[in-house]
């Protein structure tokens, strides 16, 4: 029985096993240039981030000023309630305020939390209700969705004071 180890190097004597693929050239700008596109990712995301921060701050802004100009001209809150996604089913919720769409979509509560008002079909929520969750407001509701879909957030609300959601 032999005490012999492998070859630990080639004949170059580089200190790579004999056996081992010879380096790529291109690995190490291979990682600089995954490493940078990551860096671009992140600062692509953390810019987006930013951007809907900011959005979602002046729509803020424009629905405080609806709150008090709804006060102020004594436009009672409405129960809100949540859609099914097919339409067909309508659930409770323990939200008063207005409705920013004609078809009762989307709202605003009395505090200014902005919800998106649909669910999933659910004989539960029939009996239980639906506890929907605030969501940060966009300026435009409906964005990218089809033409005639979509609307300012200060158009939806200038409406809702007409008498007209």
């Amino acid at each position: 029985m032999s005490n012999e180890q492998p070859p630990t190097s080639g004949p170059s004597g580089n200190g790579r096993p004999a056996d081992a693929a010879p380096p790529d050239p291109h690995d190490d700008a291979t990682a600089r240039w995954r490493a940078g596109r990551r860096e671009a990712a992140a600062a692509h995301a953390d810019a987006l981030a930013a951007r809907q921060r900011a959005e979602s701050d002046r729509a803020r802004a424009h629905i405080a000023q609806f709150l008090t100009d709804a006060r102020a001209a004594g436009l009672a809150p409405v129960p809100l309630h949540v859609r099914s996604y097919d339409g067909r089913a309508r659930y409770r919720t323990p939200l008063t305020g207005w409705y920013l769409r004609r078809d009762e979509t989307v709202g605003i509560d009395t505090d200014g939390a902005f919800y998106v008002l649909t669910a999933p079909s659910s004989v539960v929520a029939r009996f239980r209700g639906v506890r929907p969750t605030p969501q940060d407001p966009p300026l435009v509701i409906g964005a990218g969705g089809k033409d005639g879909e979509s609307i300012d957030l200060p158009d939806a609300l200038a409406r809702v004071l007409a008498g007209g959601a």
